[in-house]
């Protein structure tokens, strides 16, 4: 398992150091902006007040809140932080087995001496840590300019809003890879987390506009976010129940793992009894 792990975290080097520096780019230009917000705290308050109270709620803050450093952070910064790294998790999960599985690799690959448990779980660590990597350097460029900023945050409380942010980098994960493993190809896995990452986010925010929706969005990861307001304290059982979530679902892709046959090459075909029947008829019908 970790030669699977070094292995494929070595292929993750150029995804930690560009999502990472991504991240932390947006932190180098959020926390020293601040001050330059507070300083002309009445003309972007003027301006903030002119928006309409569904722009601001639909980002989760309101004109009063907007300027304090929970406010000012969630809504510039950590409210689209699930949403960017969600892509990456849609991109890395979906890929983690299956586009080996589709360019033949796999096949070999399972063919040495072995097993499935460690080669899924060391596939799945590597995942880990590269997410961790990247929240890592994110959080070292929002952190390394507070000492001449007025935010008031230290190192160690600008650390809890990347806690939710893990958290919902590890469900959309875990959610891809299952559906790596259900669906025919990986470009499906990766259109259905990637539908879910976008429903999630727009009925979440869309729920603060119309009560309606708050019963949907409860069902939906982004629900669950809590972003800057971590600074505040952690929503722990939040925290703790998108993570064994997450565990769940990666343990019920390695049950399928361990059960599937893996194709030789290409992309899969939906093993449904109806379509089964069809190709059947169809073949009857050529050979008559």
């Amino acid at each position: 398992m970790l030669t699977t792990l070094r292995y494929t975290l070595s292929s993750y080097r150029g995804q930690i150091a560009g999502w990472g520096l991504g991240v932390a780019a947006l932190g180098l230009m959020l926390v020293p902006f601040y001050d330059v917000f507070m300083a002309e705290q009445g003309e972007f308050m003027q301006m903030i007040e002119n928006y309409p109270p569904e722009f601001l709620a639909f980002f989760g803050g309101d004109a009063a809140s907007i300027i304090t450093p929970q406010g000012y952070l969630g809504m510039y910064g950590f409210s689209l932080l699930p949403v960017i790294l969600g892509i990456f998790a849609v991109i890395a999960a979906s890929g983690l087995l299956a586009s080996d599985e589709e360019s033949g690799r796999l096949d070999l690959i399972v063919a040495h001496p072995v097993s499935r448990a460690a080669l899924f779980w060391g596939r799945v660590l590597a995942f880990l840590t590269a997410t961790l990597g990247i929240l890592v350097i994110g959080w070292l460029g929002f952190s390394v300019l507070l000492g001449g900023s007025s935010l008031e945050v230290t190192w160690g409380e600008m650390a809890l809003p990347f806690l939710p942010v893990l958290a919902q980098t590890l469900i959309y994960g875990a959610v891809a890879l299952l559906l790596s493993l259900l669906l025919p190809s990986r470009r499906l896995a990766a259109a259905g987390t990637g539908l879910l990452l976008v429903t999630s986010y727009l009925l979440t925010s869309l729920a603060s506009l119309n009560g309606s929706l708050a019963a949907i969005a409860r069902f939906l990861p982004y629900d669950y976010f809590q972003g800057a307001d971590a600074l505040g304290g952690l929503d722990l059982p939040s925290l703790l129940g998108l993570i064994a979530v997450s565990g769940v679902l990666a343990a019920i892709a390695w049950w399928r793992f361990e059960r599937r046959d893996i194709r030789m090459a290409g992309e899969g075909s939906w093993r449904l009894p109806v379509l089964a029947r069809m190709r059947g008829a169809k073949s009857v019908t050529s050979r008559a």
